[in-house]
Parts: C-alpha cells; structure tokens; sequence
C-alpha cells in the first residue's frame, strides 16, 4: 500500500465523518438534516433528494417540494418515522419541516452523537494504518524492503494518522461549539 493510497483512503474517512456530522442537527435550518432520509417509493427505498427539492426559506424552516405530489404521503411518512424530531406539516403542494429552537438536553444529546461520530471517523482511520503497516510488515518480510524503509514508512503511516485524527477531532470541536451555540 503506497502512502499516497494511504493518504488518500484517510482523507476519505475525514470526509464521510464531515459527512455524518452534517445530517446533526444544530439550530439551524439545513438541507443536509434530510440526506439520510429515504423514501418508500412505489416499493423501494429512494432518497428524499431525489424525490423532491429541499430548500431553506429562512433559518428555522426547511421546505420539501416533491417532484410528483402522489409521493407527498410516502414522504410524510419516512419524515416521521426518521430520527431527525421533527414534524412535517403539509399543505397539499409543500412539506415544511419547522425547527423548533433545541434545548440544552437535546444540544447535550447531539454533542454525544457528534462525539460518536468522530470515534467512528478515528476507527476508520486507525484500521487504515493497520491495513498500511501490515502490508509494510509483508513487504519487509519478503525482503522487498529492508528494516529501516519498513520503520521509516511505518512512522510516516503513524504521522499521517496523528495528523488525520487531529483533522477529526477539530472537526468535532468546530461541531459541538456549533451545536452549543444558542
């Protein structure tokens, strides 16, 4: 495994944490809230993405338009039944999800669910330096490489995972300040 790759697969983990971090709510109005939302349409799952344009009218309202209004229903259904909280009203051409402002208990909840998202961003990471520093061990063992490149990489490989768990974790710290903010 070149460090490249390796680079590369951990920057992927960063990203798809960035990515779970953005579907937690914050007090705020924002689209993404809906990514992991999917729908029961004409018998299988669809995104509600592709089934509607969200939008954000103002800060604490997100707003659902489906592309076929037969699908209002269905949509209606998999908003209550997600995790997100919140409750779609429905006026026979819109779905509007109003966000209400989050408690200190909720906020704590989502700091906690943040927090979970970022050890799972870790454990990506770290199972990538395992996979990368085993592949090292393979290669030194073969005598591809000798002992001191085997160190040497291995030590970039665990420079590169300090520096992609510190990215994770301010990206935590920037989400927990954003979700405690009032």
């Amino acid at each position: 495994m070149k460090l490249a790759d390796v680079e590369s697969t951990m920057q992927k983990s960063v990203e798809a944490t960035l990515r779970s971090f953005n579907t937690i709510r914050t007090g705020r109005a924002n689209a993404s809230l809906l990514d992991k939302i999917v729908v029961d349409y004409y018998g299988s799952e669809t995104p509600l993405k592709s089934l509607a344009s969200i939008s954000t009218p103002d800060a604490s309202t997100l707003q659902i338009q489906p592309f076929d209004r037969s699908s209002m229903g269905a949509i209606e259904k998999a908003i209550s039944l997600s995790d997100i909280g919140l409750t779609p009203n429905n006026d026979g051409q819109i779905i509007r999800l109003n966000i209400p402002p989050l408690t200190s208990d909720r906020r704590k909840e989502l700091v906690k669910l943040a927090a979970k998202y970022a050890e799972e961003g870790k454990v990506a990471i770290r199972n990538v330096r395992r996979d990368a520093i085993d592949s090292i061990r393979k290669l030194e063992k073969s005598g591809e490489i000798s002992e001191d490149d085997a160190r040497d990489q291995q030590d970039q490989v665990q420079k590169l995972t300090d520096k992609f768990s510190a990215k994770v974790e301010q990206l935590l710290s920037d989400k927990e300040k954003d979700i405690m903010t009032v």
